[in-house]
């Protein structure tokens, strides 16, 4: 085990060190991208009621995450592929979990600035009033983490061309077909029930639950599915990493 944090620290630097000239680059994006959200989709609905303005106080965070783990994340592995950064990190003397992991972590961090960013800006523009669980530390975090492991399954199992094709039609379908910054109900019943088993919908609800608490309290059914997905693709991308060539 000890080997192991070592080893994650490590590439956690190199990692950092890495991608320096873009990780600031990053971080300002993601946090344009959500404020974005909410002063953008504030034009759209001229009229904001409460319930609107809270899926996109929560929404918005949210989408900023997705964008990290499933459009940012493929697309950096897809270079690390071409530049035979992959190869090279497959050589070290170190855990192939690290790997992921250090890639993983650097990944979560630039989303946060962009997250508390948009909150403040929600508050500010639509004059809510949250009601904040503690949950919602581990609601960010399982979103995150699900977005980061989808991300990377989509990037570690396709090749370069097919990772970036793929992540540019996830990033569509989140923005615009996905119940984040709108009910589900809106949505055809053949579409809604895809979404049952998609992680767009239980990612809304995570955030937006433990952004004010319902009467009935947070549900943990969002929090459920959000690990197994964050698990699968972890898992996959382990196993991707991992593979003999």
């Amino acid at each position: 085990m000890s080997h192991w944090f070592r080893s994650y620290t490590a590439l956690l630097v190199w990692t950092g060190l890495r991608s320096r000239a873009t990780l600031l680059l990053n971080v300002i994006i993601q946090t344009l991208l959500a404020v974005g959200i909410i002063v953008g989709f504030g034009f759209l609905v001229p009229s904001v009621d409460p319930v609107t303005a809270l899926f996109f106080a929560s929404g918005a965070p949210v989408l900023g995450l997705v964008t990290v783990g499933m459009v940012i994340g493929p697309q950096e592995v897809a270079s690390a592929k071409q530049e035979g950064i992959f190869e090279f990190n497959r050589s070290l003397p170190v855990p192939r979990s690290a790997l992921v992991a250090s890639s993983a972590s650097v990944g979560l961090v630039t989303a946060i600035p962009g997250v508390l960013a948009s909150l403040f800006v929600a508050e500010l523009r639509f004059d809510l009033d949250y009601a904040i669980s503690p949950l919602i530390v581990l609601a960010v975090l399982l979103t995150g983490l699900a977005s980061i492991g989808i991300g990377y399954a989509i990037g570690y199992g396709l090749p370069p061309e097919g990772s970036r094709l793929v992540s540019q039609l996830v990033v569509f379908i989140a923005l615009m077909f996905s119940p984040i910054t709108f009910p589900a109900s809106r949505l055809p019943g053949w579409f809604e029930t895809i979404h049952e088993f998609l992680p767009f919908k239980y990612m809304g609800e995570a955030v937006r639950n433990t952004l004010v608490v319902p009467p009935q309290g947070v549900p943990t059914l969002a929090f459920v599915v959000l690990a197994v997905w964050a698990a699968a693709g972890f898992l996959l991308a382990f196993r991707m990493v991992s593979r003999r060539v």
